[in-house]
Parts: C-alpha cells; sequence; structure tokens
C-alpha cells in the first residue's frame, strides 16, 4: 500500500509536510528514486521532485527553494516538506516510486493540498 498524507488546507505562506509511506515493493526501498507529482483540476499531471539519494535530487523550477524532498529508509517513507506555499501549489499530490530507469510504477492515493489567497 502507499497512501500520501499530510495534505489539508493552508493559507498562502504557510507551510505542509507531506508523507508517504510504501509498502509491497519488489526491491529495497533504497534501490527506488521516489518521486512527488501533483495534479490540479483541468490540468495534467506534473512532476515536483525526486530523490535517489542526497546526491540526486531534483525540483521542478516551480517549487525550487521552497520543497524540499527527502526520505527515510529505515520507514520507507518519503516526505516532501513544503514551505512558502502559494495558491498555484494547490493540488491533489501524489507519491511514487521507480526503479532504475524505468518510468514510475509505484504509485499513492493522493493528498489534497489547497492553498487560500
Amino acid at each position: 500500500q502507499r497512501q500520501a498524507s499530510g495534505g489539508g488546507l493552508v493559507q498562502a505562506g504557510g507551510s505542509l509536510r507531506l508523507s508517504c509511506a510504501f509498502s509491497g515493493l519488489t526491491f529495497t526501498f533504497s534501490s527506488y528514486t521516489m518521486g512527488w507529482f501533483r495534479q490540479a483540476p483541468g490540468r495534467e499531471r506534473e512532476f515536483v521532485a525526486s530523490i535517489r539519494s542526497r546526491l540526486s535530487i531534483f525540483y521542478s523550477d516551480s517549487v525550487k527553494g521552497r520543497f524540499t524532498i527527502s526520505r527515510d529508509a529505515t520507514k520507507n517513507t518519503v516526505y516532501l516538506q513544503m514551505n512558502s506555499l502559494k495558491p498555484e501549489d494547490t493540488a491533489v499530490y501524489y507519491c511514487a516510486a521507480k526503479y532504475g530507469n524505468s518510468a514510475y510504477d509505484y504509485w499513492g492515493q493522493g493528498t489534497q493540498v489547497t492553498v487560500s489567497s
């Protein structure tokens, strides 16, 4: 099971921390690249951030400097710390995992993030 949690309603400028615990992976958690994606109403799902290791972290330009992705192998969990939230960050956020250079093939159920102005 993979369930993202931590979403909610927050005012612009506020913070939220998303979590996603993974189970049922074929290989060890540390072998996977973990990612966060989001989908706003009427828009396609977009990449937010990914982490393979502390030396392999990527962010979309829209969240760089405001969001931080991290992972805890002891808990098989990936996190997304979101600071300085903006109304345009409003979306359903999804966690995902991929092994090697494959596509993301483990997806969690999304969590709604709503940022009010």
